[in-house]
């Protein structure tokens, strides 16, 4: 019996990596005509990593020649020149080229490249300037729940359920049981060896529900981007942004006097480069930090998707050199390894951001030592122990 658990365990798990590959496979294999040149498959994969105004798991074509698309609307709420206006994403018929024009409270709108155009009055059709960029419309603000935003809110209900169930069951004094028993030890995990280490024992508490809360954000989020619901959610600029932003706003919120001291008027160097030093520590508090949490959850995640997508190509771009089974069994085997790879990665990721947001945070709230020797204009002496350290 246990011999028929670990063998149906390793079966679903092995269904469960393979089946990212077979649904990208059938996007690009079931794209809007042929998708089998270079150009085209970089379009298609640049594309479908995007956001979108639908759900689509995926889509073919039936025996009549029908394009049949598989997933569900979504609704799409604008600010328009009339004011707030909503319809169901089906309306656009999962056209993106601006063809299919939808018509409400007197208004027209037209999806181009999943952007939303309101045209202008008396226009029946979209024109295109020489770049295909619309002439006779202009974008609207786009409040609608688009894939990335319906993701978001399915992971957080679900983060929402697990760590309540948690939370209930500590409220019984009981070990926690199901489930719970696989969250307990990474909540411990993040509060020992994220947050403790680098933001002190004095202050770790008040910041370790926003660590457990981005950590287990980012990495449920990651790992759904790999199941076949095709979530990319960390793979947009907006929502990395958006979380390097509340880390920002956190510890800049919570520096203390001294974080304030070092940052606008250092001690221990001379007057004349501390408004130097300012500009630049500014810069980097205010800009860098915050810059290099979404560009590195953003570009690792995004070039995941792309990497896997490309391999999956292979199937295609190969098929006249390799032969069909050749570039499908190579496609496949090297797709598959590289999923392996993205659940590390997406762990990875997780870890990385919650541990920089540890330690800027740390930074803002740290007690600094002041028990050393001041020269005559009252900059501090570092001692000996003090060079070496920083030197090591």
């Amino acid at each position: 019996m246990k011999i028929f658990q670990q063998n149906f365990k390793c079966l679903a798990l092995t269904l469960l990596m393979t089946l990212p590959t077979l649904m990208f496979a059938n996007k690009i294999e079931g794209g809007e005509g042929e998708v089998d040149t270079k150009q085209e498959i970089e379009s298609y994969i640049l594309h479908h990593i995007q956001d979108s105004h639908d759900f689509s798991l995926f889509s073919y074509t039936n025996d009549a020649g029908e394009r049949k698309h598989v997933g569900f609307p979504l609704p799409v709420i604008l600010w328009t020149s009339e004011g707030l206006v909503t319809f169901m994403s089906s309306e656009f018929h999962h056209n993106d080229d601006g063809s299919v024009i939808v018509e409400k409270k007197g208004l027209k709108f037209a999806k181009i490249h999943s952007k939303i155009y309101e045209l202008e009055t008396g226009a029946t059709a979209v024109n295109f300037d020489d770049d295909k960029h619309a002439t006779n419309g202009h974008k609207v603000l786009d409040f609608s729940i688009t894939k990335s935003a319906f993701g978001l809110l399915v992971i957080g209900l679900l983060l929402l359920f697990w760590f309540s169930s948690l939370a209930r069951q500590y409220k019984k004094k009981q070990i926690p049981t199901g489930f719970g028993r696989v969250l307990e030890p990474l909540v411990i995990y993040v509060r020992d060896e994220i947050a403790k280490p680098n933001i002190g024992e004095r202050h770790y508490r008040r910041f370790t529900g926003y660590l457990l809360t981005v950590f287990f954000l980012i990495w449920v989020l990651n790992l759904a981007g790999l199941t076949p619901l095709g979530f990319n959610v960390t793979g947009q600029l907006a929502v990395t942004a958006c979380l390097a932003i509340f880390t920002l706003v956190i510890y800049t919120a919570s520096g203390n006097k001294d974080y304030w001291m070092h940052i606008l008027w250092m001690p221990g160097v001379p007057i004349l480069i501390r408004p130097v030093l300012a500009v630049i520590e500014l810069a980097g508090a205010l800009l860098i930090k915050p810059f290099s949490l979404l560009v590195r959850l953003f570009a690792n995640i995004s070039a995941g998707h792309i990497v896997v997508m490309s391999l999956i190509a292979i199937m295609f771009t190969l098929k006249d050199t390799l032969g069909t089974v050749g570039a499908t069994g190579l496609s496949f085997v090297l797709s598959f390894f590289i999923t392996l790879i993205e659940v590390l990665v997406a762990f990875l990721q997780a870890y990385i951001f919650t541990m920089l947001s540890a330690l800027f945070i740390g930074m803002a709230v740290a007690d600094h030592d002041h028990d050393h020797e001041h020269d005559a204009h009252g900059n501090e002496i570092p001692d000996a122990e003090d060079v070496r350290a920083d030197f090591i």
